[in-house]
């Protein structure tokens, strides 16, 4: 990306019965004062409703935050609504929180972008969103 393209919009998600937002809520502000567009679902969304919304907002970037666990799962679930659509979606799939290694190199063959820890300093996560969305753009 130029410094005179369109700021990134970037869709946060926390899907599943996950309840614990403070750390998306950090990432958002940080990507806002970083001057991307942020769209934060909310909690308790479904994979159906988050694909849905990157989908119809058109973002560059979906980011979904799991802590509970579920991460595999859930993101098994994204790939088929991803699979599903009429044609490939323009957004990168990024994922934060907590994930054991082996599901994090799983996840990445599966086509998610970068898979970021519950400790991944702020500065790390908008350089990380910028990298990955310039080479999905160079693609």
């Amino acid at each position: 990306m130029t410094e005179n393209t369109a700021p990134l919009r970037v869709m946060l998600a926390k899907i599943g019965l996950d309840g614990h937002d403070r750390g998306v809520k950090v990432v958002a502000r940080t990507l806002r004062d970083a001057g991307m567009e942020v769209i934060y679902t909310g909690l308790h969304r479904t994979p159906e409703q988050v694909i849905e919304a990157a989908v119809q907002e058109d973002v560059d970037v979906l980011g979904v935050s799991l802590l509970s666990g579920a991460h595999m799962p859930i993101f098994g679930r994204i790939f088929e609504l991803i699979d599903a659509l009429p044609s490939a979606p323009r957004f990168t799939l990024v994922a934060g929180g907590v994930m054991p290694e082996e599901d994090e190199e799983e996840l990445r063959r599966r086509g998610v972008a970068a898979v970021m820890g519950q400790d991944t300093p702020p500065e790390a996560i908008v350089e990380m969103l910028r990298r990955v969305v310039a080479e999905t753009a160079a693609r």
